[in-house]
């Protein structure tokens, strides 16, 4: 009940202090949290009334009184049927998603230590291994499959996961296609959409997903965007002029339509 009463506070906030919608030009982020999916429910049907587009969910286990559950289980089928029916942008960001837990586990103690970096601890943020594990969730859970017009996007957590993780859910399926309801691969490469980061290799990327799924973000001065966020064009060489203008921004224009 709490965590559902603060991000509605920041959600008015949000809401009074910048619009969801200003001007059809720049779409504040509302957040929805999941524990109580009634709650979430009303929260979404709150920001969509108030123009937003797109809602950020944290890429992590839903936190509950019997313990953490996916958000692609049967329980959030009511929360996907309306951002489904919404047609609202689910944007994953990358957060602290729980998973000092594990480091904890390997390094010993569970303190956070703000600013004092170990190499493992590193080790899993650059792996970004929490959103490979939401989209893995999604997939394999069946939340893909049963809500096939979703719309997932991976903000800042860059792209150097994505391949490793689908050669993952290709083994699975392909060991034990009767626990899914279609192909994993092929839901992955309809529901969802990337942010990469600007080293990353988007002619490798565009192997994996469509290109129209393919989105140009700039963060600056985080080391994910770049001074020039313009510039990030020097970095699509090779690809045609019609996609890199869907890349720096009519695939994102045509998400939030």
């Amino acid at each position: 009940d709490a965590m559902h009463t603060v991000i509605h506070a920041v959600n008015e906030w949000m809401s009074e202090t910048w619009q969801f919608n200003y001007k059809d030009r720049i779409y504040a982020t509302p957040i929805i949290t999941l524990p109580i999916v009634s709650r979430a429910i009303e929260e979404l049907e709150w920001v969509v009334e108030r123009g937003a587009r797109v809602v950020l969910i944290r890429p992590a286990p839903v936190p509950g009184l019997r313990g953490m559950r996916s958000f692609g289980l049967p329980e959030f089928d009511p929360f996907w049927e309306r951002v489904q029916a919404e047609r609202v942008v689910v944007t994953m960001h990358a957060s602290d998603s729980g998973y000092a837990r594990h480091v904890g586990e390997w390094e010993g103690g569970g303190e956070y230590k703000p600013f004092q970096p170990s190499p493992l601890r590193s080790y899993w943020n650059v792996a970004h291994q929490p959103m490979a594990d939401a989209l893995a969730a999604l997939t394999c859970h069946g939340a893909l499959t049963r809500f096939p017009d979703l719309r997932i996007a991976s903000v800042e957590n860059g792209s150097d996961w994505l391949a490793s993780t689908l050669t993952q859910l290709a083994g699975v399926y392909k060991k034990m296609p009767q626990l899914f309801g279609e192909d994993p691969l092929e839901s992955v490469r309809r529901c969802f959409y990337i942010s990469p980061f600007w080293e990353d290799d988007i002619g490798e990327l565009a192997k994996l997903l469509p290109m129209e799924h393919l989105l140009f973000g700039s963060d600056y001065p985080h080391p994910e965007g770049l001074r020039e966020p313009l510039s990030y064009v020097d970095h699509l060489e090779g690809l045609s002029d019609a996609d890199i203008r869907n890349v720096m921004g009519a695939n994102l224009a045509r998400l939030v339509a």
